[in-house]
């Protein structure tokens, strides 16, 4: 498998919003490109996710990987698409299995050692989820 989705949430004021984070992974000059209205905190997720990903003791291949996250109309803030950007990544590259992901809200900072972090209104991100 080479494309994966994984869903997050975005906080947008008190409303909470839906993520769909796809990746997907294929041959091609090696680079990793986010798109989707994208604040620099999150564009900088890029290089985060890479080296958890190399750190957690798992291959990272030198191919074209592209992340989506939508939708494209909402501004995406803070280092919490860190972890479905990595999970996102892991399950198109067949590392992880995405049935296991399904209808799994996935939201976190991660370290670059690959550690979670806490994640500031993540209990409203998941009181609202549930609620959907």
């Amino acid at each position: 498998m080479s494309f994966s989705t994984v869903v997050s949430a975005a906080t947008e004021g008190l409303a909470v919003e839906f993520v769909h984070v796809e990746a997907d992974v294929s041959n091609g000059l090696p680079v990793f490109h986010m798109v989707g209205y994208l604040a620099s905190e999150v564009k900088e997720a890029g290089e985060r996710v890479r080296t958890a990903i190399k750190n957690s003791g798992f291959d990272f291949p030198a191919k074209r990987t592209v992340i989506n996250l939508s939708p494209a109309t909402m501004r995406k803030r803070g280092a919490s698409f860190d972890l479905p950007i990595a999970v996102a990544v892991l399950t198109a590259l067949g590392e992880l299995s995405g049935s296991r992901i399904q209808n799994t809200l996935i939201i976190g900072e991660m370290g670059l050692d690959g550690s979670g972090r806490g994640e500031r209104k993540r209990s409203q991100k998941v009181y609202c989820a549930g609620r959907k």
